[in-house]
């Protein structure tokens, strides 16, 4: 019979204990499969089926290759064998001899969530070291259940500790406690079961959940389709025991850890170095080459790897651009690869992968790109260089400017429409005209298609085609379900003129009227530009702020500079005169006098300031009434002066830092290389060891408990005798007395 479920249970040194206690409080008519992975020693014969047999009343099978899963059943692996899973039948191939470390629970639980999806579970029970840690993302990606040995119960914690250090646990348990919780994710999760989808249909609730997850990490889930973020909720609130939704907000508020564990599972980070290779191909052979020969040598190529996870994807497109310039010829090249989780960026940041997330990279490129260190590969420096991480929200964060290629693959999809319409024209804005935006397969522009060219519609690669933006509402709302929405209040009466239209007129005056002036808030930021003073301004690329000294030429922010904070505390203005600017009649430079006043309005106690600029003649017009006129070279030579002393005391000081770091370096490089060298042999001896060690441990335990079983029946078998009335003599082959009972 097909089961409904297949459990692996991946133990190593410590593992025999927990599995008695598993298999003592678990019955036999389940419909589940289970299949035991162990690290086993191939120099000894495993009585592993024989010890269970005592704690379960299910046939115990040692698997042969092509051998079916049936329910009800429990397999072992066997020694010097690695063990997958495919099409419902256990496929076996020999060990590597020569491999230094294996891991055979990774293996057969990546096989196990690619086979069953959904219905795969997969626990981690005591054992050191860290397989199984891998596998167990892999089972939480397919939708399938995740149980850890709770680290205080298990003899050796290093597997344990290292699976909920992976963050995809459902719950750590003690093993006498997982059967109940396996059988509770069975009965809860079953198609006919439709409880939990009733158990979330509180909409209150469901908003109280967006809003402690908005208050704690300000990601507004309300913009993700409600089935993705129901379903995940579902998940938690089935692991976490809860009777309805309301006990489990409560639980949230209380556990911070649980509050955490829902954040990750609603963040679905599924990436792998080169994923979906044609499409990579794609890129390298057609788009990149042609993005670097458009422009000049010098000009920056920006690429943008939008919800980057932990960084395989912009590490993939960084070895790609790096490989086809030394076709092409080289270019400046900065990656901006953001996410809004902070704990993926600093994993991207380090750049630190292991052997299996590096197994689509060939091995020509690992060696070029990337260092061994201990069991891990980390991302050279130089190149990790080429790369910008930085916390970033698509939906309500400006995007980045002049970009010649997007990648956004597999995030649209869990966004609403309104949000995937959003996200895309900030794309759309972002990208130069011909520059390329590459989406996932499930993915496509929508309404905004007619401002891209279709190059690959199978893997949803665009080019931007016209800057004609289309307008979409960037001010999206999280509307409650309709149930909870209140009714829409009819719109006031309306005077004769909207306060639109009054405010559109009195733009037009204040245009006619005003000179070209510029108005900032006390903290100088950009409130407001009157007849055109906009010239004045010049946007660099970039996430933009409000800062007037960021956007204006260095002649005008000195003049800002000397001029603001002085006119704040002063009631007259002050002016700077023959203030030469570029921004006038066609663009060229002309003289400006600038005058700075502050400006108090009648309900608000906060002031403003204005910044206008007019033209000057030959002599200039004179101050205004009460006005202060400032010397522009007197600024100038005060700022020049403080900054040449503040240059002059930071060179002195990191000159001398300079100079006690390099005799420090020198000795520590000395130190480092020794270290390093030992570091290495010790790695590698220590691997071995723990690997052997764990084996032997394994054998001892299983002999030992043999060793018990043999002394009881011994002392059953001493007691008979002594008690029989029967005489009896035992002799050897050489017919000299062994043993006799009392009554001889």
């Amino acid at each position: 019979m097909t089961p409904r479920y297949v459990v692996g249970l991946g133990a190593s040194a410590g593992g025999l204990d927990p599995l008695e206690r598993f298999f003592d409080h678990l019955p036999h008519d389940t419909g589940m499969a289970f299949v035991v992975i162990q690290h086993l020693s191939p120099d000894f014969k495993s009585l592993m089926g024989e010890l269970l047999g005592r704690h379960t009343a299910m046939p115990i099978q040692l698997v042969k290759d092509g051998m079916p899963v049936e329910a009800d059943h429990v397999y072992l692996i066997p020694a010097k064998k690695e063990m997958i899973v495919s099409g419902g039948r256990f496929l076996l191939s020999e060990s590597d001899s020569q491999q230094e470390l294996t891991l055979p629970i990774d293996v057969f639980f990546r096989s196990l969530a690619q086979d069953c999806g959904s219905h795969a579970v997969a626990i981690v029970l005591s054992g050191g070291g860290s397989d199984g840690s891998r596998g167990v993302r892999d089972v939480h990606e397919a939708g399938g259940l995740v149980l850890v040995q709770d680290a205080e119960t298990a003899q050796f914690d290093g597997m344990p500790r290292a699976a909920l250090e992976a963050g995809v646990a459902g719950r750590a348990l003690a093993p006498e406690d997982m059967p109940r919780a396996l059988l509770e994710h069975a009965g809860r999760l079953a198609p006919t079961d439709a409880a939990p989808a009733v158990a979330v249909a509180d909409v209150h609730g469901i908003g109280a959940v967006y809003q402690l997850l908005k208050d704690e990490f300000g990601i507004d889930f309300t913009h993700y389709k409600p089935s993705t973020v129901t379903r995940r909720i579902e998940r938690r609130l089935a692991l976490a025991r809860s009777e309805d939704l309301e006990e489990y907000l409560d639980r949230l508020r209380r556990e911070r850890d649980e509050l955490d564990a829902l954040y990750r599972d609603l963040l679905i980070g599924v990436t792998r170095f080169f994923r979906d290779e044609p499409a990579f191909r794609l890129l390298e052979e057609q788009i990149l080459p042609e993005l670097i020969r458009r422009e000049r040598r010098d000009v920056p190529l920006r690429l943008w790897v939008a919800g980057c996870a932990t960084g395989e994807e912009a590490y993939s497109l960084a070895i790609l651009v790096h490989e086809v310039m030394a076709r092409v010829g080289e270019r400046p090249v900065k990656i901006f690869a953001t996410d809004v989780h902070r704990g993926s960026l600093q994993a991207a940041a380090r750049g630190v992968y292991d052997e299996e997330a590096l197994s689509g990279v060939s091995e020509d490129r690992r060696a070029r790109y990337f260092v061994r260190v201990g069991n891990t590969y980390q991302v050279v420096p130089e190149f990790r260089q080429m790369i910008v991480f930085a916390q970033h929200n698509v939906i309500k964060d400006a995007p980045f400017t002049r970009v010649d290629l997007i990648t956004c693959r597999n995030m649209l999809i869990y966004l609403q429409p309104a949000a995937q319409q959003k996200v895309l024209s900030l794309f759309h804005f972002a990208l130069t005209r011909g520059g390329a935006l590459l989406l996932g397969p499930s993915e496509s522009p929508g309404a905004l298609a007619r401002g891209f060219e279709t190059l690959d519609r199978t893997w949803q690669l665009y080019r931007k085609q016209s800057d004609v933006r289309t307008p979409v509402d960037v001010r999206l709302q999280a509307h409650p379900p309709a149930e909870s929405r209140p009714a829409a209040l009819a719109p006031p009466p309306s005077g004769r003129y909207s306060i639109a239209q009054l405010l559109g007129t009195y733009d037009a005056l204040l245009d006619e009227a005003m000179p070209p002036s510029l108005l900032l808030n006390d903290r100088g930021e950009l409130v407001q530009t009157f007849a055109g003073a906009s010239r004045f301004l010049r946007f660099r690329d970039g996430r933009q702020g409000l800062d007037v000294l960021d956007v204006v030429e260095d002649e005008l922010r000195m003049v800002l500079l000397g001029g603001l904070k002085r006119a704040l505390h002063e009631s007259s203005p002050i002016v700077f005169r023959n203030v030469r600017l570029a921004g006038g009649d066609g663009g060229a430079a002309a003289t400006y006098t600038v005058t700075i006043r502050r400006v108090r309005g009648r309900t608000t106690p906060t002031p403003h300031l204005l910044v206008s600029f007019a033209t000057t003649g030959p002599a200039g017009p004179a101050p205004g009434d009460g006005a202060t006129e400032v010397d522009l070279d007197e600024v100038s030579r005060q700022r020049v002066a403080g900054l040449e002393a503040e240059l002059l005391y930071t060179k002195e000081t990191l000159q001398a830092a300079i100079e006690e770091r390099e005799a420090a370096n020198e000795e520590l490089q000395a130190s480092y290389e020794e270290l390093q060298a030992a570091n290495e042999e010790l790695q590698s001896t220590n691997e071995e060891l723990q690997s052997v060690n764990e084996e032997l441990y394994t054998v001892n335990a299983e002999y030992q408990r043999k060793i018990a079983e043999l002394t009881e029946l011994t002392n059953d078998m001493d007691n008979l005798l002594t008690s029989t009335d029967v005489g009896t003599v035992f002799l050897d082959r050489d017919l000299r007395i062994r043993r006799f009972t009392p009554q001889v």
